[in-house]
């Protein structure tokens, strides 16, 4: 693509493509289990919550006129540049979640789709997914990027693919009477189950932090979020209708990270399944390589803004080589630790944070932000989904739940010991001083 702009409907295809590109065929699942039939109704809370944080995003690009991403807005309007970094670690981390969880759903479509589980006593899918994170890892050190052009062809298939398998499963539930709205069991289980969902909805951001490539960003950045938050919804709504409504409960229950593919069988036959599988393998790889890019890049950016240390830069390659081994080694080591709940759970749950924290931001800026219900409804929704996800894992899953509490606290503690590490030193040398 050389040094030309991207433009509009490249930008909403990077928008989308970052959201559909692993989100739906690995989250689904897990946001079913929670929501059942109404798994729907999740995501339309979910997605109702990341187009809140969309407009605060957007408000707050416009207060500084552009060019910049989300860890300037928190180091201009508060000042504060221990939290602009701590939001850039979460940002990093939560990049890690969702690696995690793609290599992890690429995993279970990979050995599903060939019928094999285990070799020789050895699971295949942890294998796989180790595979998958080092093969992506040494593209991306290798410099072998997929271009825009290639990039808004994958897209346009996965988005074709999933439109066939939503359309042609509400025709097949229509006939056959097996769809309902689900609304007769209203409960907390969307709101719970729209935590979860939140993985689903991150990738549109990375728009705002490559302004600097894209033509007339001040418009063209507005509209591509906004059109691609509401289509992904959509998307999501569809999808999630058929899935939930033509596969039972306890399948999907044994096979979370496959159930959109099992979904494809009635209406579609064998040759469903294989379509499906195939189409997340290319989805979440996609999805795997783009994002792993965009968060090696993130972090050269943030260790040149003194966020991260020296070491993990590569200033002698055109490569962020040892920021791509790091975050590529933390994500292989949580995909194939983790369970798929707890990664997409920990994943959703720094999205939610960073989400929240932006919406919150463009609340105290009253007199630039102009409508401050917008950003208001985002703080509540995140704050709620929060709450509802994490009291959902201690009475449900409470090993879960202490798997993420401990990483989430780990996280927190590494962040403030490095951002006070100043502070830290020159207290000890006073004390040693004084002793």
């Amino acid at each position: 693509m050389g040094n030309e702009k991207i433009g509009l409907w490249e930008s909403i295809s990077m928008a989308i493509g970052g959201m559909v590109g692993g989100g739906i065929f690995a989250a689904l699942g897990i946001v079913a289990v929670t929501a059942r039939t109404l798994a729907w109704l999740a995501f339309i809370v979910a997605g109702v919550i990341a187009l809140c944080a969309g407009y605060s995003f957007i408000r707050l690009n416009d207060c500084i006129d552009g060019h910049a991403g989300p860890i300037t807005y928190v180091d201009r309007f508060t000042g504060n540049t221990t939290l602009a970094g701590m939001l850039g670690w979460t940002f990093i981390i939560g990049y890690i979640g969702t690696m995690a969880l793609y290599s992890y759903a690429f995993g279970g479509y990979f050995t599903d789709l060939i019928g094999v589980q285990s070799v020789g006593g050895v699971p295949l899918r942890p294998v796989i997914t180790a595979i998958a994170v080092l093969v992506f890892v040494g593209l991306n050190t290798a410099g072998a990027h997929a271009s825009g052009s290639s990039e808004d062809v994958l897209v346009g298939l996965k988005i074709a693919i999933l439109l066939v398998f939503g359309v042609g499963g509400i025709y097949f539930g229509f006939q056959t009477g097996q769809l309902t709205s689900g609304l007769s069991n209203v409960g907390g289980g969307p709101v719970i189950a729209a935590g979860v969902a939140f993985v689903a909805f991150e990738g549109w951001e990375l728009l705002l932090f490559d302004q600097g490539s894209i033509e007339n960003p001040h418009e063209t950045v507005k509209k591509a979020i906004y059109v691609a938050i509401v289509g992904a919804t959509l998307l999501y709504v569809l999808v999630a209708v058929v899935t939930t409504n033509l596969v039972s409960p306890m399948t999907i229950q044994q096979q979370p990270d496959t159930a959109l593919a099992i979904a494809a069988q009635p209406f579609l036959g064998p040759a469903g399944f294989v379509l499906i599988s195939v189409a997340a393998l290319f989805s979440t790889g996609s999805a795997l390589n783009a994002t792993l890019f965009s968060g090696a890049r993130l972090t050269e950016t943030m260790v040149r803004e003194e966020y991260l240390p020296d070491e993990l830069s590569s200033e002698t390659r055109t490569e962020p080589v040892r920021a791509l081994i790091v975050i590529g080694v933390l994500t292989a080591a949580l995909a194939v630790l983790g369970s798929l709940n707890a990664i997409s759970s920990f994943a959703s749950l720094s999205f939610i944070v960073i989400f929240g924290s932006i919406s919150a931001l463009a609340v105290t800026q009253r007199d630039s932000v102009v409508n401050t219900i917008v950003p208001a409804i985002g703080v509540v929704g995140a704050l709620a989904a929060a709450v509802a996800l994490l009291y959902h894992l201690f009475t449900s899953e409470f090993e879960t739940f202490i798997l993420v509490f401990t990483l989430a606290l780990a996280v927190i503690i590494v962040e403030l010991l490095y951002f006070e590490r100043k502070s830290i030193y020159s207290k000890g040398k006073r004390l040693e001083h004084e002793l």
